[in-house]
């Protein structure tokens, strides 16, 4: 199979892998996700096929909760169904997830992370959207670059359909969602091999049909309500081998490696970072050039699969002679002792008899800048011999003080790559002709 190359955004990416298997759309358009339903609305309208040779139906509702509300009813009917949301809309579609993820739906959110709005309303991506949904019983797929939405964000779907958990599949905001980059395109073939059509039939058989009635929606009382909550737990348990079996398929189409968690560094580190979203290519760069000019022993450690959290792919991947890790959030939760991410990575090392210190920080919330200098910095905090816990970069905190010190910027990019600046480009249509120039660039290089 010859590779094929295209220029595109993280939304479109996204758009192109649900399509396949989409046979129904409810969307309602909120900045930044706005694009991935347009796309599929598009591509619905000129007749383009999914996986099973159908054109999906879009619905635009009047709401987020009507969205949600449309996803669920059309689940319900037995349709593969799916969503694009960020912020509040992913918020109001909170009641509705509770019910898809409890009745075994294999639904799938798309998003573009995005701020929450709380003292002001922020546009700009971070991953506080997403944190607030994760009690929902939705399972978590993080990507970082538009390369791997392409790659990996049709494994949300595969792992939907075989493991019937529905996904939230998220990448940030602005960052990855609105960034042009030339990807290799999966082939719509690798997916029609992967797919479990028996899983889908099984979901088509179960769902509301006069011919085949079946029970949905009922009231519980205390005698039956917890036993049936805690039935689910092994289709949770199940996931991390599924979601890691869908990975190594795609691996060997791609030859880039996924897996759960991911490792990139030194094999021998002795502090490591664990993030993730779009902040881990800027990592990997100063992680090389750390290494190179200074000889650290530094390693990344990259989350894909969030929910559900897997210790064993965790500690496959992490090096045995790490003394420190810090964990960064890209998110804040008021009065925790720490953010979701960190807490969860303590938990790992909780009955482990070797316990490296483990620090947690927060960067990057509205799409603050998160450059080599500030990744420089949280390494450098990690190796002090008091390293600053809580702490937040990449902002002069000068009222609570948990900012850590950054020094002047560094470029950490080769002698290898070519940078343009563009002139003449002004006033209104700035951003059109920009992007327009970056495909040109892209489709003819």
């Amino acid at each position: 199979m010859s590779k094929q190359f295209a220029t595109m955004d993280g939304n479109e990416a996204a758009a192109y892998v649900s399509y396949a298997f989409t046979e129904v759309a409810g969307v309602y358009p909120i900045t930044p996700s706005s694009q991935m339903g347009d796309n599929t609305e598009k591509w619905a309208a000129q007749g383009k096929l999914n996986l099973f040779g159908t054109t999906p139906k879009v619905i635009e509702m009047q709401s987020e909760a009507g969205a949600a509300g449309t996803v669920h009813g059309s689940l319900q009917a037995g349709a593969l169904t799916t969503t694009y949301t960020a912020s509040q809309g992913l918020l109001l579609k909170i009641p509705n997830m509770y019910k898809m993820a409890g009745q075994l739906l294999p639904s799938v959110i798309h998003v573009s992370a995005r701020a929450i709005a709380a003292h002001a309303l922020s546009i700009f991506g971070d991953h506080q959207d997403v944190m607030s949904a994760r009690a929902t019983g939705y399972c978590m797929l993080a990507t970082g670059s538009v390369q791997e939405v392409m790659d990996i964000g049709g494994v949300a779907h595969l792992a939907a359909i075989k493991g019937r958990v529905p996904f939230m599949h998220f990448f940030d905001g602005f960052r990855t969602s609105h960034e042009i980059n030339k990807v290799e395109v999966m082939d719509y073939s690798v997916f029609d091999k992967l797919v479990d059509y028996d899983a889908i039939q099984t979901f088509r058989d179960t769902s509301l049909n006069p011919e085949s009635p079946v029970t949905r929606g009922t009231a519980q009382n205390d005698d039956i309500y917890f036993q049936g909550r805690e039935a689910s737990n092994r289709f949770y348990d199940a996931m991390p081998d599924i979601v890691n079996d869908y990975m190594q398929e795609i691996s060997k189409v791609t030859g880039r490696e996924y897996k759960p968690f991911t490792y990139y560094g030194d094999e021998n580190a002795t502090d490591v970072v664990v993030c993730m979203g779009s902040a881990n290519e800027a990592i990997k760069e100063t992680i090389d050039y750390l290494r190179e000019t200074e000889g650290r022993k530094i390693g990344l450690l990259v989350v894909h699969l969030y929910r559900p959290f897997s210790t064993k792919y965790f500690m496959d991947v992490l090096p045995k002679s790490v003394e420190k890790i810090c964990v960064l959030d890209r998110t804040k939760e008021p009065g925790s002792l720490g953010e979701p991410l960190y807490l969860d990575v303590r938990n790992v090392f909780y009955e482990e008899k070797k316990q490296p210190l483990i620090i947690g920080g927060r960067y990057g919330l509205s799409s603050k800048d998160f450059k080599p200098a500030d990744v420089i910095a949280v390494f450098d905090n990690l190796a002090s011999s008091s390293p600053k816990n809580g702490f937040t970069v990449g902002i002069i905190d000068d009222v609570t003080f948990t900012s850590i010190d950054v020094g002047s910027n560094v470029t950490v990019t080769s002698d290898k790559v070519r940078e343009c600046l563009f002139y003449g480009l002004g006033a209104d249509g700035t951003v059109g002709a920009n992007k327009n120039s970056v495909k040109i660039i892209g489709d003819k290089t």
